[in-house]
């Protein structure tokens, strides 16, 4: 199937057009009327420092629903005696600083962090951090539309740090009535959490189902609580 070159004017192919690799188009920019367009289809932006802008479309794709998922014993046991405490949205820019560093390919670019830090200050990108001894050393963000949150990135500088922003993000996530995470790519380390793949049909159902209105939220921060 062709490659889709998009245009000033924010509009997508239809996401079933993606090749079997997931490229579905290349070009546009990073704006946040774009980038919460692509999202509303399941459709996000993955390039290379010095490539053109691509939007992709995976199938199957890879999704958490939130009453599915597992925490594993061994680390609900350690999260309750580890010393870390949580927050959301305290400190969007470090965590997304921090999730580029920790890849020495990283596909986060300067260009990518100014752009989801735009969507963080409009109210569509979220952070969940995790602290210990006042020190930043684990998060993760994502882009939440309605009753849906997109997944991005984590890091981790410590034993089990990204793992229990994860778990706190997904108990915040079911607090507030969501209905489903997009992971985007499949990884044994999601699936262990209870994450599985359906297929690209499925997906973008779920999305018509759950983006009725891709509302921004700014209120993460305002009900936050440490834990």
């Amino acid at each position: 199937m062709p490659v889709f070159r998009l245009t000033e004017q924010i509009l997508f192919p239809r996401p079933e057009l993606a090749e079997e690799s997931g490229l579905l188009a290349v070009g546009g920019d990073l704006s946040t009327k774009r980038l919460v367009a692509a999202y509303t289809l399941g459709i996000f932006p993955w390039f290379a420092k010095g490539d053109p802008i691509l939007w992709w479309f995976t199938s199957p794709r890879l999704v958490l629903f939130p009453d599915e998922m597992h925490v594993p014993i061994r680390l609900a046991r350690y999260l309750r005696n580890d010393g870390f405490t949580f927050t959301r949205d305290k400190d969007f820019a470090q965590v997304i600083r921090m999730c580029a560093d920790s890849r020495s390919d990283t596909w986060i670019s300067k260009e990518m962090q100014r752009a989801y830090t735009e969507l963080h200050e409009q109210g569509y990108a979220h952070s969940v951090e995790c602290w210990k001894d006042s020190a930043l050393v684990g998060g993760l963000y994502g882009v939440a539309l309605d009753r849906v949150f997109f997944g991005e990135s984590m890091f981790s500088t410590t034993s089990n740090s990204s793992k229990g922003a994860l778990v706190h993000l997904v108990a915040h996530l079911k607090e507030k009535g969501f209905q489903l995470i997009d992971c985007q790519m499949t990884t044994r380390h999601l699936q262990h959490f209870g994450a599985r793949e359906i297929s690209g049909r499925q997906f973008s159902n779920l999305l018509k189902k759950h983006i009725q209105t891709p509302l921004s939220d700014r209120n993460w921060q305002n009900d936050n609580n440490t834990d």
